[in-house]
This record gives C-alpha cells, sequence and structure tokens, in this order.
C-alpha cells in the first residue's frame, strides 16, 4: 500500500510561552521489508531560533528545537509518502510460555531490538498487581506465547470501551484499568503491563492508522490521531510481532511506524519545556490516504 499522511498538531496558549524547547518524533520510519518512508517533511511555527537532528537510543530519527520569542500558539505540520508492504502470515514457532525465560536467557545482545529492555517495569509501565492478577489466568495455560498475545489482545479489547473522554495522555494505566475505558494508548499501555507480568516481553509502538475502510468494512477505532499498538517479543525464531489491542487486529498494511519504545514516554511526537502559565489547548489533526 502507498499512503500519503498529513498531520497538524497546534497548541495554543492562554498566555505567550517563550524559551519552549521540544523533541519530535513525527516522521515515520524505513523499515526493511516493512514499510518504507518516500519523502517526508515538517514544518513548524513560529520558525525554531535553533533546529538540530539526532537519532536516539531505538534508532529514532528526532528534531530539538527552541523558540526564543514569546509565541500564542504553536504549530507543527508533517507530510509523508509511504510505502506499506504486507506480512506473510507464518506458523506459529514461538516457545511454550515455560520456555520463554531460557530463549530470554540465551539472547545477549542489548542492541535496541533486544528483549531484554522491554520486561521491567518503564518510566510510565511501573508493575501494577491488579494487572497482573487480571493477566494471572494465562499464567498456568499450556499456550504459546503468541497464542497468549492473542489471547490478552482480545481480552482487553472485550473489556475495555474506546472513549475519547475518559481519560488524558497523563492518565496512568492503573486509571485506564480501572476504569475499562480509554483510547489507544491506555489500551496498550494495560496490554504491555499484563505481558510482562507473564514473563513476555512487550513494548509500544506510535504510528498512524489508515482512516478510509475498505468497501464494506468499518472504520478502525483511532483513526483520527495518531494512533498505538503493542509489540510482542515471541521468541528467537518468531522474533517481534505487533498486535493492535484497540481493535483486536494483528498491525498490517492498515498500519505505518513512526517508533518503538518501552512505553509512550520513549516515543511522544511532541515533549518539551516552555516558560508560561495558564492552560493550554492542544490540536490534533490526522489523514492517512490510501493511493494504491
Amino acid at each position: 500500500m502507498l499512503y500519503d499522511l498529513s498531520l497538524h498538531m497546534g497548541y495554543i496558549y492562554d498566555v505567550p510561552a517563550s524559551g519552549a524547547r521540544h523533541i519530535l518524533r513525527l516522521m515515520p520510519l524505513s523499515l526493511p521489508n516493512r514499510q518504507r518512508l518516500i519523502a517526508g517533511s515538517v514544518k513548524i511555527t513560529p520558525g525554531p531560533d535553533e533546529q538540530s537532528h539526532f537519532t536516539d537510543f531505538f534508532q529514532h530519527p528526532a528534531t530539538s528545537i527552541l523558540v526564543r520569542e514569546p509565541h500564542e500558539r504553536l504549530d507543527i505540520r508533517m507530510q509523508a509518502r509511504v510505502q506499506v508492504e504486507s506480512q506473510p502470515v507464518g506458523a506459529d514457532f514461538s516457545p511454550l510460555l515455560a520456555k520463554l525465560p531460557e530463549e530470554i536467557n540465551d539472547c545477549w545482545s542489548i542492541d535496541p531490538s533486544s528483549p531484554h529492555h522491554f520486561l521491567g517495569s518503564s518510566p510510565r509501565l511501573p508493575d501494577t498487581r491488579e494487572i497482573a492478577d487480571y493477566s494471572r489466568q494465562w499464567k498456568s495455560a499450556n499456550l504459546t506465547t503468541l497464542q497468549i498475545a492473542h489471547a490478552v489482545c482480545a481480552q482487553v479489547h472485550k473489556d475495555f470501551v474506546y472513549d475519547t473522554e475518559a481519560t488524558t495522555v497523563d492518565t496512568t494505566p492503573r486509571e485506564a484499568f480501572r476504569l475499562k475505558r480509554g483510547v489507544c494508548q491506555d489500551f496498550s499501555h494495560v496490554m504491555i503491563i499484563a505481558l510482562r507480568s507473564l514473563g513476555i516481553p512487550a513494548g509500544y509502538v506510535s504510528g498512524f492508522l489508515r482512516t478510509i475502510p475498505p468497501p464494506g468494512k468499518e472504520r478502525l477505532e483511532g483513526a483520527d490521531a495518531m494512533h498505538a499498538w503493542v509489540r510482542i517479543w515471541c521468541g528467537e525464531t518468531a522474533g517481534w510481532i505487533e498486535l493492535d489491542p484497540t481493535n483486536n487486529i494483528p498491525a498490517g498494511t492498515d498500519h505505518i511506524v513512526v517508533a518503538y519504545g518501552r512505553d509512550y514516554s520513549d516515543v511522544a511526537p511532541v515533549i518539551g519545556v516552555l516558560k508560561s502559565y495558564g492552560n493550554q489547548e492542544a490540536v490534533q489533526a490526522v489523514d492517512v490516504i490510501p493511493l494504491k
């Protein structure tokens, strides 16, 4: 699939902000045999006084900007063209859950894709007893790691209601779990904690979701903003697979990857500090247009 993407993120301040430093992670990745970034651009208004580019630990390109002068709003617009390849459906070569620790221990790498980075708690995902209890039903099941990942994905999708008014970007997984409501970030965070509590490495994926459904199919939830889903390590042979608990589907050609991380804090599209007071209003609009 070939897509044209457009993203608008805007911040409107009650009182003009100054000395604003932000890090942006907005551009889709190029991933071997998965997706290719053909072209892309980011426009920032007001224009930054300083701008630099770097690659973070998880090998994602990021942009650091500084806007010194007072400004009442910050507008960020990204446009890109991306080619997404379909992924073959293979047999389940993942180990039984009881055998997974052996395969993790046999992995000596600590590169960005190493499962060791995705096992324990992370900045936004502390160990949460309620979620661990929720996932305990699969601990003694004689199932493969991949089967458990699909089961947890389906259970979260069944038990949670997609509700854009129920949570905010700062809602904790514990709060979202108790509400059983939220958006893709909440679905993904709960699923990640559930899998990690079983000893299954799991991480967070930030990206975009196709906004126009194929004829006769329902529109997917979470398509008007940046989307999130879950990445699961299913052993040395099976490797990493991706599941979308918001829609209870595997990530496929409708899913366009921007960044991988342990949780939202590693992949936030815009993060930073500024001088101001009062409130701010954030707006976001996304279009994912299939070309063929």
